[in-house]
């Protein structure tokens, strides 16, 4: 059986499935609007509703599996409330304890530099809050790991909530210069 791959920029406000049986997800926003995916596509990994970015699509459960291990590294520009202290940032890439299924987590260590210059990524379709009204910082955190808003949890577990993420590279895959709900058909992914 031959698979089919895509990669898209998921656009903010969109969830990471196609469809809902559910009747109080009917006015959410699916992949599916955004391509006439073939059947069987599955989204690798998950971006929650308020995130966007890279998301690597297929309908090849092995090659899911492969990526969504641990051995894929995944790297976001995350926006936070507040000038965040080296403190935070050390705290972050030795592993912060998180809630995840009702306990607690403490996440792997993980890299996280402070951005010194805003990230050239596409404006958002919602607006959020910016420098005018209080200091933000700007971080590339880069895991290998994903557990359910993982990132945003970190950030606020040391005092500096997330503002905007965005997930840009999946291994060798990067964003690049995609633009929201843009979709790209490849051959196989190489990451």
């Amino acid at each position: 059986m031959k698979h089919s791959h895509f990669i898209i920029y998921k656009p903010y406000g969109y969830l990471s499935q196609f469809t809902s049986n559910d009747s109080k997800q009917q006015s959410k926003r699916f992949l599916g609007t955004l391509h006439d995916f073939p059947e069987g596509m599955m989204a690798i990994g998950r971006l929650d509703e308020k995130s966007e970015g890279l998301l690597l699509l297929t309908t090849d459960g092995k090659m899911s599996d492969f990526i969504n291990s641990q051995k894929v590294d995944k790297e976001y520009y995350a926006l936070v409330d507040g000038a965040i202290t080296e403190e935070a940032i050390n705290k972050l890439k030795n592993g912060v304890e998180i809630g995840f299924e009702g306990k607690k987590y403490k996440t792997k260590p993980c890299k996280v530099v402070k951005l010194n210059i805003q990230p050239d990524l596409p404006k958002r379709s919602k607006k959020i809050r910016d420098a005018r009204h209080g200091p933000v910082s700007w971080l590339s955190i880069t895991l290998n790991e994903g557990k359910f808003r993982q990132v945003r949890k970190m950030t606020s577990a040391v005092g500096f909530p997330t503002l905007r993420l965005v997930r840009v590279r999946v291994g060798a895959i990067q964003l690049k210069a995609m633009t929201p709900g843009s979709v790209l058909e490849v051959e196989m992914f190489d990451v």
